[in-house]
């Protein structure tokens, strides 16, 4: 067995155990959005989710450039994510005119930050469709026939386990866990900014930070971001930097 099939069969574990009494939602997205780029040939990643409302949130990015990107998607109503998530298919174009013929805006600015393809994968279970993961690469041209394959494996266990994890696949038990999700997120940005501010590292090393943090002491992402938050958590955390750089684009 290769590498690439031991972390593809270890990510398939990861993103099927979700019933322990210490999941945690956003470090469970991370995972699928940063074995996305792992096994993929991709160069970024991002996850939106819907709330109980429907509307769609960023939740999990695996750099801030993508973050950035699914942001301008939601504020200018334009983009692959939005448009798989609405269809509950795959979405994707060949090129990047038919990108600009479909999403003018978000081509520019997706460019601006170094990306020259993007493609978006439901999160779905049967006919409900709760978000879409989206795909960048510096590259253009969309995934492989393959590669978008195991994609949309990634994304359906993960749907899966997020709707095991209460055990019943009801929009009312989802819409709540992801509206929990959602409040975590807000916290995860708000810690990411205080640490930011005071260690002056970039945003996707201050994540990488608080993630090992947390890790390394068997403790709940979500505990240590609220203790970054009250001021109470470990001032070990500042003298430990990140492991890996994380991947700069190109300023536009």
């Amino acid at each position: 067995m290769t590498s690439r099939e031991q972390l593809l069969a270890s990510t398939f574990v990861d993103l099927a155990d979700t019933l322990v009494a210490d999941f945690d939602v956003i470090d469970f997205l991370h995972t699928l959005a940063a074995r996305s780029v792992q096994l993929l040939d991709a160069d970024a990643a991002g996850i939106m989710l819907a709330d109980q409302h429907g509307g769609l949130h960023v939740m999990a990015s695996s750099a801030e450039e993508a973050r950035l990107l699914e942001l301008y998607e939601l504020q200018n109503n334009e983009g692959p994510c939005l448009d798989c998530f609405r269809s509950g298919r795959p979405v994707a174009r060949d090129d990047l005119p038919a990108m600009r013929a479909s999403w003018p805006a978000f081509t520019q600015r997706l460019q601006q930050l170094g990306y020259h393809s993007a493609q978006a994968l439901p999160m779905r279970l049967r006919n409900e469709t709760i978000g879409a993961l989206n795909l960048f690469r510096t590259e253009p041209g969309p995934l492989s026939e393959a590669d978008r394959g195991i994609g949309q494996a990634m994304a359906d266990v993960a749907t899966v386990g997020l709707i095991q994890e209460r055990a019943i696949a009801t929009r009312e038990l989802l819409a709540t866990q992801l509206q929990t999700a959602l409040n975590s997120r807000i916290q995860l940005e708000q810690a990411k900014g205080m640490l930011a501010q005071r260690t002056g590292l970039q945003m996707n090393q201050v994540f990488e930070l608080m993630r090992d943090y947390a890790r390394g002491r068997n403790r709940r992402l979500s505990d240590v971001v609220a203790q970054i938050i009250d001021g109470s958590f470990d001032g070990e955390l500042l003298e430990k930097g990140p492991r890996t750089r994380p991947r700069t684009s190109p300023q536009p």
